[in-house]
């Protein structure tokens, strides 16, 4: 193998006129396994996770836009979707089975589809917008809110598990017409 490469190359540097050109030519070669000694391996620690501090139980309201309850006047992007806190920061998505964690980071894609369905811009300008009428309602607000604590919590628990159980049976009825639909063609009268 030596020798096959060994006249190619004599051949090119005997026959190579000189040229006012500035050419490198480098050649790399590897033969055989390096003897059996592997690169050292290279770890990079993950840096340790911003830690999400909530002393207070947050408010939190659900803009009909949404579906899903938002909390306002805290410094955090919280939300509230069956029985699960998710918090974005930092780019990263963080979920806990409570408003002050433990929090796990946690990937977009096994986020409940409400917070997928909806582009995170959006999601902070609804937010915002629902926010300022609470503040302008005061009592007088009509929207759904909540805080949570420790009584309240079981009874909110129970009402949203009824409102996803009702939203799931809808959606159910809701594709089973289409279903329909596409069978037998839409007929209007």
């Amino acid at each position: 193998m030596k020798k096959l490469l060994l006249v190619p190359m004599m051949a090119a540097i005997l026959s190579a006129q000189p040229v006012l050109a500035n050419v490198g030519f480098d050649m790399n070669i590897n033969i055989g396994n390096g003897g059996g000694r592997q690169p050292a391996t290279v770890v990079v620690p993950s840096p340790a996770p911003v830690p999400i501090f909530v002393e207070e139980p947050p408010e939190f309201i659900i803009p009909s836009a949404l579906g899903f309850y938002v909390a306002v006047g805290i410094p955090y992007d919280m939300f509230y979707i069956s029985n699960t806190y998710y918090v974005y920061r930092d780019n990263t998505w963080y979920r806990s089975p409570r408003y002050n964690g433990p929090w796990v980071a946690t990937s977009y894609r096994r986020l409940p589809q409400g917070l997928r369905r909806h582009k995170f811009e959006r999601i902070r300008y609804v937010r915002d917008e629902e926010y300022r009428r609470y503040r302008g309602d005061g009592d007088h607000y009509r929207g759904r809110h909540f805080r949570p604590d420790k009584h309240e919590i079981k009874e909110h628990r129970k009402e949203e598990r009824e409102r996803m159980k009702e939203e799931r049976k809808w959606e159910k009825e809701e594709r089973k017409w289409e279903k329909h639909e596409r069978k037998h063609g839409r007929h209007e009268d």
